[in-house]
């Protein structure tokens, strides 16, 4: 169920991203009185007089709501995931007494003989 509310998630994330980019700015509206584009300006647009201004913000403002309502969906749906997967786990940490005795990597000296390291271990420091 998640995954196909993924993927309508991303066809309207794409939808918005489209009909934002084929909106015109406040601008554009200017050079259209002034005789910019056809001979007939708005009035013979797909949409009507109006032009498509008004479909495309008000679709635009519904792919939007979609896409926020979705969202908070699918947060709420990993939530409740995540809250799943962890009622399911259960660790149990063998309890260790404090004073343990640390194993000594092979090869080194034990803790105590460290007051056998002499000068001639350090490295030399050329001048």
């Amino acid at each position: 169920m998640g995954t196909v509310i993924l993927a309508v998630y991303v066809i309207i994330a794409v939808g918005l991203i489209g009909l934002i980019l084929i909106q015109q700015g406040k601008g554009a509206d200017a050079g259209a009185n002034f005789g910019g584009g056809s001979a007939g300006g708005a009035s013979e647009s797909v949409f009507g007089s109006q032009g498509s201004g008004n479909f495309l913000t008000k679709t635009t403002a519904v792919l939007a709501t979609l896409f926020f309502a979705i969202a908070l969906f699918l947060s709420y749906l990993s939530s409740q995931t995540i809250a799943a997967k962890q009622e399911g786990i259960k660790v149990e940490v063998p309890a260790q007494p404090v004073n343990a005795e640390i194993p000594a990597i092979p090869g080194t000296a034990p803790p105590g003989d460290m007051d056998t390291i002499t000068t001639d271990d350090k490295p030399s420091i050329p001048q």
